[in-house]
Parts: structure tokens; C-alpha cells; sequence
């Protein structure tokens, strides 16, 4: 019983993941996967993937569905990790009544070549970009919708410098988000939908603080960060993933938690928290490879399309929010299991009746063709 390795540059978790695995005589290995030309409808020889590199490859992430769909676990989910980006993350968190800073999605500064005025039409042209700026306040933080590594993020403090920075963004979906004046931050390892590593983290120096730095946290904020993460990634079905919070006033804002393949290398992380994620994340592959996955058919957070659904959902994680005095290593068992409990009661997504044909109806086919960027004369500030 093998699991594949599928990784990118990184140089000292893989390596010593592979190693943790193997060393573990569980009656499963651990190997770097070589892809070649893929055959449709082919089983791979992996009962387990670890992915940590498909959301740059998307020859990767092709090859990862089709593995799903003949049966191999794949870590993460390569249609989840498909069809979830940041925007969508906020509003998700919201729903299950996260903290999350006021955040609004503007439309692209650019657009791919094709792209006319007549594509455009309906986009509100000019943007309010006071009313834009009011509601979110200064400063704040124009960020890509989907990305990650601290790419194309600005700090603004006026609308000219949003507008400067804006014009640099090309054919990014980018979010402006309110700035939390945060006294306190930590970033969040979570496994398995229960495992929580909570990590403090100075965003300004990039670099990670150790456990100490949480001396001052009372045992209520530990609770209340360590629900937060499962919560979020219950919804989202990941079983590795980093929940970011700026702590204000005694407040944990979820500012990113759409993170699948986190940073874990030992340079950055430092030696406790690189070698705390290879153990659980060792564990939860051996288990997943012997044991199976548990994990829902369907996106965890399909129930908040439905708005039938939503509102007792809703209720049932108010509820779960109020039980935090059970500690934390209880709190987070019982968050997972009332979440599944409440999933799993949901039933799978009908599929619509496709509606009769009428005998004069003609298919019609369109053929987009794929283009290279240029800029487009649409979205304009003035």
C-alpha cells in the first residue's frame, strides 16, 4: 500500500514527511509520484496523494481528479480546492459566524484579449469607489480574491492610493478588505478537520514566534481561535489547511483561511511547528491510506446554497459556539462530530429535471477561442 508524494520546490518537509512515514512500519510506504502521459479512466497505483503543488500545475490537478474518480484519496480534494477562493471563504465565514473584516470584490482592472465593452455591459461603469472606500474604511487591504504567498497585497491609506495600486493588478479579481490594527496575530495549522496548532506569527518580519508568545492569551481565546479553525475547515472539507487571525480588542478576525497547501518548511516555520505538522500529517495519511476517508460527497458548505437549509444549520453552530467550557481537546472533538452529525442529515443535492425538448429545437455549440492578456477599455476609475 503506497501514498504519492506530488510536490514542487520545497525542500525539507517532503523529504522528511517521506521519511516519517516510512519509519513508522504501518504497512504503507511513502514515495515521490512520476507523472507521464496520463490515460483516461485509469486507476493510479497510490491508495493515498498528498498534493502540494497542482494549484500551480494544472496538468497536475487533472491528473488528481482523475484519480479521484477511480479511487485513490487524494490531500486535499482536488474539487474542493477547485472551487473555493478567498471572497467566497469570507462569505462562508460569515454564515457560520466567524469575525470576519468588512470586504468588498471589485471587478478586474484588465481583462484577457476578446474582451470588448460589449463583454462588459453588466458592469457598473463608473465604480463608486467613495461608497466603495466608506464602507470598508482606511486603511485597508487590496489583495487578490484567490491567491496566497503575500503576492499583489498593498496597504492603502487613501483612495489615490487605491486607485495606484489598483491600476498595477492587472487581470487579478482583486478584494479590498478592512484593515484590522491588530495588537495580536497567530496562524492556525489544522489536520484532519480536529487537529489545531496555534502559532504565533509577526506578520510585519514574516517570521513565526514561538509558543510563549501565547502566555498572555486567556484559556477563552484559546477556545474560541481553536473552534474558529475547525469550524471554517469543516465547511470547507480540507484536511490540511492554515487559518489566519488579527486579534483586536479581544477579538479573533479570520483574515485568510483558504491555505491547502501551507507553508511547513523548517527555515520558516522553525524545527517545533515543521515537526509538529509531519507527525500529524504522517498520521493522518497512514490512516487515511489503511482506514479510508472520511469525508462528505459533496462540499462541505453545499447546505448554504440552500436556503432551506441554511437557517437550522445555522442555529446548530450558534449552539456549538456557546460550548466551549468543555476545554479545548473536547470542544474541538465535539465541533467535528456535531458539524458531521449535522451534514450528514442534509440530504444529497437533487439534480434537475432537464426540461422536454421541443422537435424544432435546434443545439447550438459556441467555440471560445483561448486568448493572452491585454488590457481592456472597460474598468476605469475616473
Amino acid at each position: 500500500m503506497k501514498i504519492g508524494i506530488l510536490v514542487g520546490m520545497e525542500n525539507t518537509f517532503p523529504p522528511a514527511l517521506i521519511e516519517k512515514i516510512n519509519s513508522m512500519n504501518a504497512g504503507v510506504t511513502a514515495e515521490y509520484i512520476k507523472i507521464g502521459g496520463v490515460k483516461m479512466g485509469e486507476a493510479t497505483e497510490y491508495k493515498v496523494i498528498f498534493d502540494r503543488i497542482s494549484h500551480e500545475i494544472p496538468f497536475y490537478r487533472s491528473f488528481l481528479k482523475n484519480a479521484v474518480l477511480n479511487g485513490t484519496i487524494v490531500v486535499n480534494n482536488p474539487f474542493w480546492w477547485s472551487a473555493d477562493e478567498k471572497f467566497f471563504g469570507y462569505s462562508l465565514a460569515t454564515k457560520l459566524g466567524l469575525a470576519v473584516p468588512k470586504t468588498i470584490l471589485l471587478p478586474q482592472k484588465d481583462y484577457i484579449k476578446g474582451v470588448t465593452d460589449a463583454s462588459l455591459r453588466n458592469l457598473e461603469f463608473p465604480l463608486d469607489w467613495q461608497g466603495i472606500v466608506d464602507h470598508v474604511g482606511m486603511p485597508a487591504i487590496l489583495k487578490p480574491h484567490d491567491g496566497g504567498g503575500w503576492r499583489d497585497v498593498y496597504k492603502v491609506d487613501s483612495l489615490e492610493e487605491l486607485w495606484r495600486d489598483y491600476d498595477q493588478t492587472g487581470t487579478l479579481a482583486m478584494t479590498l478588505q478592512e484593515f484590522i490594527d491588530f495588537t495580536d496575530y497567530v496562524r492556525c495549522y489544522c489536520v484532519g478537520r480536529k487537529e489545531v496548532l496555534i502559532m504565533p506569527y509577526d506578520p510585519k518580519n514574516r517570521r513565526y514566534l514561538p509558543q510563549e508568545a501565547l502566555a498572555h492569551y486567556s484559556p477563552e481565546m484559546i477556545d474560541r481561535i481553536t473552534r474558529d479553525t475547525i469550524l471554517i475547515n469543516e465547511a470547507l472539507g480540507y484536511d490540511l489547511n492554515t487559518v489566519e487571525f488579527a486579534i483586536k480588542d479581544g477579538v479573533p478576525y479570520a483574515i485568510d483561511f483558504t491555505n491547502p497547501a501551507p507553508d511547513a518548511d523548517i527555515w520558516s516555520v522553525t524545527e517545533p511547528y515543521h515537526n509538529w505538522i509531519i507527525e500529524k500529517m504522517a498520521n493522518l495519511l497512514v490512516d487515511y491510506a489503511k482506514n479510508g476517508q472520511p469525508t462528505s460527497h459533496y462540499h462541505r458548505w453545499y447546505k448554504w446554497l440552500n436556503p432551506e437549509a441554511a437557517s437550522p444549520i445555522a442555529s446548530r453552530a450558534g449552539e456549538l459556539a456557546q460550548e466551549l467550557a468543555a476545554g479545548v481537546e473536547q470542544m474541538a472533538q465535539k465541533a467535528s462530530d456535531v458539524l458531521s452529525e449535522v451534514i450528514d442529515q442534509i440530504t444529497e443535492p437533487i439534480k434537475p429535471k432537464r426540461a422536454p425538448r421541443k422537435p424544432a429545437e435546434k443545439e447550438t455549440k459556441a467555440a471560445p477561442k483561448a486568448a493572452k492578456s491585454t488590457k481592456a477599455t472597460k474598468t476605469t476609475k475616473k
